[in-house]
């Protein structure tokens, strides 16, 4: 298993490598190293043709011949050296910088891909380590400056030690770092600032996916019965998008309608609807299991209308307002003796069971009314039966 994620992983960097070479901007940086390779090369070589001059055979016979005629004091053995120099130089700098230039792209990728194991809070924390340690190895160092042999030698060695030492200690104690500084931000913060962000943490709602389809939501907003801020999580909104875009119909008309009904609750402005982008890579796609971390983490209410949720919620401490609740408490009352009329218009599940509904949706369930289908009947309430799914009424058949 290990032997395969190494593979993977250097498939992945050469993949990175690759996919580089086809940037706009890598052409650009080669020719800009390509030209600094030459210079470095064109002016080594001429130092070096310095060198070569300043010894004996050239100072002797061949440097008498051309010390009659010079420029400003400088000979032309010596032009003619420093140029030829630097002709070499450049031609041996354009034919090797491809190599260097590679090795340079390599080497930037092999940091890159390392780099990319470790979390943004453990760069941070491993880089004050070793600023710290880097600090503490030239102090120490001073000290030693002026002693024999060991004295040029003994800053280099204590940066390596107690830079290394330093970013191993702070990725040790990142945890408490990290803490640290978040209460250094939260002390710096002016009181009434953290006092309304609390205020806003209790007072959110986060808005689940089936609330939005269902479309209720908003008109209850405009009701002013449900305040604000409404907040619908960057994973809602994907799973709207995915919804909106399946190959069923009737789930792609229900996803539009869910994004529709979004924009509608933003252009009217009846409560201040914000998209957080606060999301758990370590977790399953799953969004109820996400929405209820999410509220656990922020102090904020659930809005759905799915059952589940609901339970699943509550096991965990999250409040949920569950719309469908609302739907029921806000449906006339009945009580067992109270008679009405009621069309039936199916058989139930129960034999001789007839099913009627009232006009907001309210299922009836008739005892022997299966032969009086697509009949008004008289009955008489019998039992209510309520639940977060909806509310059932029993009846039978009132006597005449």
């Amino acid at each position: 298993m290990a032997k395969k994620e190494i593979k993977e992983k250097k498939a992945a960097g050469k993949f990175m490598e690759e996919n580089d070479l086809n940037k706009p901007d890598r052409n650009m940086a080669d020719k800009i190293m390509c030209g600094v390779i030459i210079l470095v090369f064109a002016v080594s070589f001429v130092m070096i043709s310095d060198q070569i001059m300043t010894t004996p055979f050239f100072s002797m016979e061949i440097a008498e011949r051309f010390t009659k005629n010079g420029i400003v004091g400088t000979t032309v053995l010596t032009v003619l050296g420093f140029l030829v120099g630097a002709i070499l130089g450049v031609i041996v700098g354009y034919l090797i910088s491809p190599v260097i230039i590679n090795l340079i792209w390599k080497s930037i990728h092999r940091i890159e891909f390392s780099l990319s194991g470790f979390s943004s809070q453990d760069l941070l924390v491993g880089t004050l380590g070793l600023l710290f340690g880097l600090i503490i190895a030239n102090l120490i160092g001073l000290a030693f400056v002026r002693l024999p042999i060991i004295g040029a030698y003994g800053p280099i060695v204590f940066s390596i030690i107690f830079g290394y030492a330093g970013m191993s200690i702070a990725m040790r104690k990142k945890t408490e770092i990290a803490n640290l500084i978040g209460l250094l931000r939260f002390s710096k913060q002016p009181k009434e600032h953290v006092k309304k962000n609390k205020d806003e943490e209790f007072v959110g709602k986060l808005l689940d996916t089936s609330s939005i389809i269902d479309g209720r939501i908003a008109e209850i907003c405009s009701t002013g019965f449900l305040e604000g801020p409404l907040l619908v999580p960057v994973f809602v909104l994907e799973e709207l998008q995915h919804i909106a875009d399946s190959s069923d119909l009737l789930k792609r008309n229900k996803g539009r309608r869910g994004l529709d009904i979004l924009k509608q609750m933003q252009e009217d402005n009846y409560v201040e609807v914000r998209i957080i982008h606060d999301d758990f890579e370590d977790m399953p796609p799953a969004v109820d299991s996400k929405l209820v971390r999410l509220g656990r983490k922020i102090h904020a209410k659930v809005v759905t209308n799915d059952y589940n949720l609901n339970k699943v919620a509550a096991l965990q401490g999250v409040v949920v307002l569950n719309i469908n609740d609302l739907a029921n408490a806000l449906k006339p009352a009945r009580i067992p003796g109270e008679q009405m009329n009621v069309l039936i218009v199916k058989a139930g599940k129960e034999n001789n069971q007839g099913i009627a509904y009232l006009d907001d949706g309210t299922m009836i369930v008739v005892e022997d009314g299966e032969k009086f289908i697509g009949q008004n009947v008289p009955v008489t309430v019998t039992s209510v039966l309520q639940t977060s799914a909806g509310r059932m009424i029993f009846v039978k058949m009132a006597d005449e």
